[in-house]
């Protein structure tokens, strides 16, 4: 495994992975941490919506959780090509242990962490997009997969608190940690 890498100032030098729970601000930092660092940005999930010409709801629907992270594993792997860019990943991706391990091993793994009431206010705006959301109360849901995945997201060398502050202060806690 190589290690995470602190680069120069202006210097970026492999994919920098955005992973954490559903409402963390993965995407939406991503864009603009990307932009901050003059790297192009891919939403990881975006990508496997358009290989598999559906939605990740349809996959969900269609094929199973188990096919659906699979995919993702593809398409991660395929976007960890050593380029140096933002890549937003869906909130499960860091849970499958192949895919977490190309993650830690090709790119510089950052952790957005954020309070369950600040994720549940988040995705409330796109609960029905959501298919580990779906029937139930979000902020329980929230609740639980948080309980799970944390110690895990936590195997992440940046860990990031994504507060209900303008995204541009995550973005500039991210940039503090790398060292730019």
């Amino acid at each position: 495994m190589l290690p995470a890498t602190n680069p120069q100032p202006g210097m970026i030098d492999r994919p920098i992975v955005l992973i954490g729970l559903m409402g963390a601000g993965k995407s939406t930092v991503g864009r603009r941490l990307a932009s901050r660092l003059h790297l192009s940005f891919v939403d990881s999930d975006h990508e496997i919506e358009e290989a598999a010409g559906l939605t990740i709801a349809e996959m969900f629907e269609r094929y199973g959780e188990a096919e659906f992270r699979d995919g993702e594993r593809r398409v991660i792997a395929r976007l960890i090509d050593g380029t140096p860019k933002v890549i937003a990943t869906g909130g499960g991706a860091f849970m499958d242990d192949h895919t977490r391990s190309l993650i830690l091993e090709r790119a510089t793994a950052i952790w957005l962490d954020a309070d369950v009431r600040v994720l549940a206010e988040r995705v409330a705006r796109r609960a029905g997009s959501r298919p580990l959301l779906k029937g139930g109360n979000a902020r329980e849901k929230l609740a639980a997969l948080a309980k799970v995945r944390n110690p895990i997201y936590a195997l992440a060398p940046i860990h990031i608190r994504s507060r209900p502050s303008p995204h541009e202060a995550t973005v500039d806690a991210i940039l503090k940690a790398l060292g730019q």
